[in-house]
């Protein structure tokens, strides 16, 4: 136990404590939306084009996490217009700005001259290498996400079941979904870092899946969510930091055990 106590007194565990919080709040909450919504692969087509925007950072040398988030907003208000007004099958908008993002990253990395140490923390995750400002940035995403959560909840709540409902009760249902898209893209964009482009669809999708073995109401959802993913996120943490393995990966590993657990229980014990 003494052990666990301190691992707190160094800051970079500080720091990766405080992202794991600020991440399961975000990702249960936003990830509780598009799995309602059933967006969950517009979520990875957002999640692959903000590659494009890294690999443009590394080219241009300036933060990778600014050119991620041009990229996701605009692939996420491109796939949202695509398919809305330009009438293209959505999953073929998600298969467009996906690839496209991922072979532009590509390009702009093969052309950015020297070696990219940083790179592999983006694609898989470092969350021990999160820096004071990404967990601001976190923290005011979390602000949001909670303020418009909680003021349109009632809206949202309606959009993301019954859409042609809230268009019939006269909802601003066009402006809803260009904004909740640009918060997802936000959402997978600021908690990169914690478990990489690669594996963030998980932290967005498996805490909601194990939520939704026990509740099906909403607003319990959002917030057993968030639990499931702090648990799940600060279990990995400590795994991969005694096991000396990467955190990423381990975080999602232990959300995915954690699940068949929890299956397992309410099969055979409720």
């Amino acid at each position: 136990m003494s052990n666990f106590i301190d691992l707190f007194s160094y800051a970079f565990f500080q720091k990766a404590f405080l992202a794991a919080v600020f991440a399961s709040i975000s990702c249960g909450i936003v990830g509780s939306y598009i799995v309602a919504r059933r967006i969950v692969f517009i979520s990875g087509g957002i999640t692959h084009a903000s590659f494009g925007g890294i690999g443009l950072a590394f080219l241009m040398g300036f933060n990778p996490l600014v050119g991620a988030v041009v990229f996701a907003v605009g692939a996420a208000l491109g796939i949202q217009f695509f398919t809305k007004v330009a009438r293209v099958r959505e999953d073929s908008s998600i298969a467009i700005f996906w690839s496209f993002g991922m072979a532009l990253g590509i390009i702009f990395v093969f052309m950015t001259p020297g070696y990219t140490p940083n790179l592999m923390s983006y694609l898989f995750g470092n969350i021990l290498t999160v820096t004071i400002s990404e967990l601001w940035w976190m923290f005011i995403l979390n602000v949001v996400v909670i303020l418009f959560f909680s003021v349109f909840f009632r809206k949202i709540l309606y959009i993301a079941f019954d859409e042609e409902f809230a268009r019939a009760a006269g909802l601003p249902v066009s402006l809803f979904n260009y904004l909740t898209i640009t918060l997802v893209a936000l959402t997978v964009v600021l908690n990169i870092r914690v478990v990489g482009i690669i594996l963030i669809l998980s932290l967005l999708t498996i805490p909601q899946a194990a939520a939704n073995l026990f509740t099906k109401d909403f607003k319990h959802l959002l917030i057993l969510s968030s639990v499931f993913a702090f648990i799940g996120t600060l279990a990995g943490l400590f795994i991969s930091y005694f096991m000396d393995i990467p955190s990423g990966a381990t975080i999602i590993f232990t959300l995915v055990v954690m699940f068949g657990l929890l299956r397992l229980y309410k099969q055979f014990f409720r």
